[in-house]
């Protein structure tokens, strides 16, 4: 029997279907439906991957339809589906109307808005639960309006009284010439699903299983359904099922239809694109190779430029460029990764900055003829002003014509533990059965979309309309807007897109380079800096990288001296060494032996010794992979992307399983021995957590050097500008100043007469390099436009301030205003310390009357009252609540007799302890790391006032502690030393919490709690 089933709702339907698209299409498929229809609530978000599995089915025995269920305001809906590309178009406009007028998540759309934008649109009334007078109105209006192209949907529910209810539905359409067809309303594609439909349903309704009465479905029937039962259920209706095939037949629209085409005005007036692109190309080399450019670099630019050519992505790259040259023309730091870093072109361009000839990368890795898919630019911008970046191409291109990619929320485990517990009130003492259906259930849920969020800044940019290709809508954030598709889903259509991301160093870097040009003259760029610097690559090989990009992490601190980095690639190696794909592939401690000489250098054979030499002949790059799969497995070009893809993508994760069998025989076809096929696999899956592609960790690995650099030679400047980029990296304020001061730079403290909102350098007479002066920003709490403007009224006016009371009636600061900054100590150049000034500004109101305004007496002056000095300890916990750090001295000075008598030794001590030796240590956590590669290990950073001690806590001992070592601000451990040439670790056997020391630093004192936060990472 022929049938269609015209109304199905996937997961994304958010809370209601309890299937993917792709579960729906190969049911459908496999009962032979005539053809499918995916109709979620207001949204096109899945459609891409229903249009996708259908496409790739090996027999293809049922048409996909594209379709939408339309909700509208008044409670009643509407299931839409376009007839051809005009009027697909006009849906996505209709769904981007609703969308953008209400707020993220929600649409509003009316009857009205539908009849608009129906051209060319079939339509179906869903089945009526009750025929309210309300309900034959809409009907009958629906009827009249789209006369010819709506049907009324019947719906055999098997609630015991259907016959009788269709039976009335099918009476009332046909007194009004309204032709009726069959759904089954699915919700799920097989009967299986109905238990985590009542779970989502729950989720949605906020209550539990036992609350959920009448809102869960009466039965498991809204599954897909073969034609032959379809055919029973509506064997008096036998013209709704014809109907489904007819109406099957006009819906005839295909994703296969849109044609993505590059916006225009980034081309210079009277050229090509390609033209325009080759002419960019040519002047950048000239400023690249200043001393020439040589035949090697001109005949890669032609080559490049004829793949562009043949792919006609010209306009992709001057859109980029356009970005690009934007951001550089408003000084914002920035710098393309990611495969972009093997085009010439790119380098050319000034899109990237490491040039792919030196590096010796591969362009085909980026855009190749063999892969039929846009290439895909990733440029990293100043975290600070990523902003300016993105508004520009909203004002550039328009709001209908860009758009930000979306990223699918899903269901991860936790969350899905913590719902299903809750809706089935799961607990301790449950039994066994219900905990085993709730396992099978969070099993099911996990990977379930949640909601639509937006991209880090994945940008898609048109030449039309946007919103005629896909559905626009609002983000959370103000003046964002994103599409209803994500990246995977652009890159199935073949669309454009540029990731406009955010990073953190970059705009460090670039306060540093302007710190550089003001106060020691030195004009940098991030190409300009020489890469062979020994001073840098000494520093790191000693882990002196306290604040440095991707190399200040435990796990990167521990890598540097065993990898003694002496080149640039090397730390192209440590970037990419230290991550999820080469730990979990095993791949680190073969190459790091074969680098120390204990293990000799071996290839399997010639042609993967030219893949495999520059690691070693270990695979640590997502490239090597690909080669491996391709020189030694046979692998075509496309099933190694295919393997790239299962490696790179976090929606394949799994994937490259199914790759393993075609590889292994392809090895052995190749004559490699069995052993090696498995270990080379075994490596490869690896990646399939995460792996860096070799051009990404060139970028990155540019950043290290060049902010390792920094820190080197500038220890002032980099400290300041660190500072000043906050919240960024692995160190709070108080660490990268305290490493600072180590490096011989003077800090001095905030001060209302010398500190700017910022943190500025002061220079010092006879000293060659300057003094870090902290900034009014450091206060906590101050707001930003006061803080700035106690600064700007004094380098206006040129006038120091001379007391707390002056000061308060020169800027007009509020009571809230002047107490943090006495909190914050920050009027010591008026001999006013903190108890002093916290006295003095009891008396301030804030802005003098008009009346007083001009006056320059001081109306709030009054007698100094006799305060007790503050004690040493109390100073430092003053100086923490108030800038989370303290130039005076650390907190564990003043505790240092009861750790002593405690047999707690200090970092400094425990660096001249032997190997194996039991120690207890103490300190203030700095922050914790449980990396998922570490098999529940975590790694806890003490700082004590002699410096920072590391931890390892096996998966054991933080059972057994587990409040002391996830709770505490102050930790002690007893554990035993543990030496790996400079690499020094004490693994704990026993964790206390020595919190409540921190009550009273001095033991004469009754100073408040230091309340101290750590910074943990997972």
């Amino acid at each position: 029997m022929r049938y269609a089933e015209l109304q199905t709702s996937s997961n994304f339907s958010f809370l209601r279907g309890a299937s993917h698209p792709q579960e729906i299409v190969n049911a459908a498929n496999e009962y032979g439906h005539y053809a499918v229809a995916l109709t979620d609530r207001n949204t096109l978000s899945g459609i891409v991957l229903a249009h996708s599995t259908a496409r790739k089915l090996k027999v293809r025995r049922t048409q996909f339809i594209v379709g939408c269920r339309l909700d509208l305001r008044n409670g009643q809906s509407l299931l839409c589906y376009p007839t051809n590309r005009k009027a697909y178009g006009n849906l996505t406009r209709l769904l981007t109307l609703g969308r953008r007028r209400a707020s993220k998540g929600e649409c509003w759309l009316d009857l009205a808005d539908v009849e608009e934008h129906s051209e060319g649109q079939e339509l179906v009334l869903p089945f009526p639960q009750v025929l309210t007078t309300q309900a034959r109105a809409h009907i009958e209006h629906c009827a009249n309006a789209f006369q010819g192209r709506i049907h009324q949907a019947l719906t055999h529910s098997c609630r015991g009284d259907d016959r009788q209810w269709i039976a009335s539905v099918a009476d009332f359409a046909h007194t009004l010439s309204l032709p009726v067809v069959a759904t089954n309303d699915v919700l799920y594609h097989e009967p299986g699903r109905k238990m985590l439909q009542d779970v989502v349903t729950c989720i949605r309704e906020k209550c539990t299983i036992h609350e959920a009465g009448f809102r869960l479905e009466a039965n498991a029937e809204r599954h897909l359904k073969p034609g032959n039962v379809m055919a029973r259920l509506f064997a008096q209706w036998p013209e709704a099922l014809e109907a489904t095939i007819l109406l099957a037949d006009r819906c005839r629209f295909s994703m296969e239809e849109l044609r993505y085409e590059y916006p225009e005005e980034i081309i210079t007036p009277g050229l090509s694109a390609f033209e325009d692109l080759r002419i960019r190309t040519l002047e950048g080399a000239k400023v690249r190779y200043p001393d020439g450019v040589s035949e090697a670099v001109h005949r890669q630019i032609e080559h490049e430029l004829k793949l562009i050519a043949e792919r006609e992505y010209a306009p992709y790259f001057l859109t980029v460029h356009e970005i690009v040259k934007f951001a550089k023309s408003k000084e914002i730091l920035c710098q393309g990764r990611g495969s972009a870093a093997n085009s010439l072109v790119c380098f050319c361009l000034g899109i990237t900055e490491a040039d792919p000839i030196e590096r010796k990368l591969l362009f085909e890795r980026f855009i190749s003829a063999a892969r039929n898919e846009p290439p895909d630019i990733d440029v990293d911008f100043e975290h600070e002003r990523r902003e300016e970046v993105i508004q520009h191409i909203y004002e550039k291109y328009g709001r209908d014509r860009a758009g930000l990619t979306a990223t699918v929320v899903h269901y991860r485990t936790k969350r899905v533990i913590r719902e299903v517990s809750k809706v089935l009130e799961i607990s301790q003492e449950s039994p066994t059965p219900q905990k085993e259906l709730a396992l099978q259930l969070m099993r099911q849920l996990t990977g379930f979309p949640r909601h639509l969020s937006q991209h880090v800044g994945g940008f898609v940019i048109a030449r039309g309309r946007l919103d005629e290709l896909v559905p626009v809508e609002n983000a959370r954030m103000k003046d964002r807007t994103v599409i209803q598709w994500e990246k995977d889903d652009i890159d199935e259509l073949g669309m454009m897109k540029v990731d406009i991301l955010a990073l953190g160093m970059l705009t460090a870097i670039r306060r540093s380079f302007h710190m550089l040009q003001k106060h020691y003259g030195k004009t940098v760029t991030l190409a300009s800096i020489p890469s062979d610097d020994e001073a840098v690559y000494k520093m790191l090989q000693n882990a002196d990288s306290v604040g440095v990009f991707q190399v200040e992490s435990r796990a990167q601190q521990s890598m540097l001296p065993r990898l003694k980095p002496k080149t640039f690639y090397d730390l192209v190696i440590e970037v990419a060494i230290v991550r999820p794909g080469p730990i979990q592939g095993n791949m680190v401690h073969p190459y790091l032996k074969r680098r120390e000489g204990r293990e000799p250098v071996e290839y399997p054979s010639d042609a993967l010794r030219d893949v495999l030499e520059k690691t070693l002949g270990v695979p640590l790059f997502q490239e090597q992979a690909m080669q491996i799969a391709i020189i030694g497995a046979g692998f075509t070009p496309d099933e190694a992307d295919a393997l790239r893809r299962s490696l790179a993508t976090f929606r394949h994760v799994g994937t490259i399983s199914s790759l393993r069998e075609r590889f292994l025989q392809g090895m052995r076809a190749n004559g490699y021995s069995d052993d090696f096929a498995e270990r080379c696999f075994s490596q490869i899956e690896g990646f399939g957590t995460y792996g860096f592609p070799e051009a990404h960790a060139i970028s990155f690995a540019n950043l290290v050097y060049v902010s390792a650099w920094i820190k080197c030679h500038y220890p002032d400047v980099f400290c300041a500008a660190l500072l000043n980029s906050q919240p960024m990296g692995f160190y709070a304020p108080a660490q990268l100043v305290r490493d600072a001061r180590d490096h011989g730079v003077k800090i001095l403290p905030i001060d209302v007469n010398h500190s700017g909102w910022e943190t500025t350098l002061e220079h010092i007479e006879g000293d060659a390099r300057c003094a870090v002066r902290l900034g009014l920003h450091m206060v906590s709490g101050l707001a930003e436009n006061e803080g700035k403007r106690v600064a700007q009224v004094r380098e206006e006016s040129g006038v120091l301030y001379t007391s707390p009371e002056e000061l308060a009636r020169r800027t007009g600061s509020n009571h809230r205003t002047m107490d943090r900054l006495a909190q914050a100590d920050t009027f010591a150049s008026m001999n006013t310390g903190r108890r002093q000034a916290l006295w003095k500004i009891g008396a301030v109101e804030g802005k003098l009357p008009p009346l007083f305004a001009a006056t320059t007496a001081d109306l709030f002056q009054e007698p100094d009252a006799d305060l007790p000095a503050a004690t040493d300890s109390q100073e430092v916990v003053a100086d923490y609540l108030a800038q989370g750090l303290s130039l005076r001295n650390h907190p564990l000075t003043f505790l240092r007799r009861k750790l002593k008598a405690k047999r707690a030794i200090t970092a400094a001590e425990l660096k001249v302890t032997p190997a194996k030796r039991m120690v207890i240590v103490a300190g203030l956590v700095l922050f914790r790391q449980r990396p998922g590669t570490a098999k529940e290990t975590m790694f806890i950073t003490l700082e004590d006032e002699t410096g920072a001690v590391n931890l390892i806590v096996w998966k054991q001992v933080h059972e057994k502690h587990h409040k002391a070592v996830v709770q505490s601000q102050l930790i002690a451990c007893w554990g035993e030393v543990q030496r790996e040439g400079q690499v020094l670790h004490v693994v704990a056997r026993h964790v206390w919490d020595w919190s409540p020391m921190l009550q009273g630093l001095d033991p004469d004192d009754s100073a408040p709690a230091i309340r101290l936060r750590s910074r943990d990472f997972r």
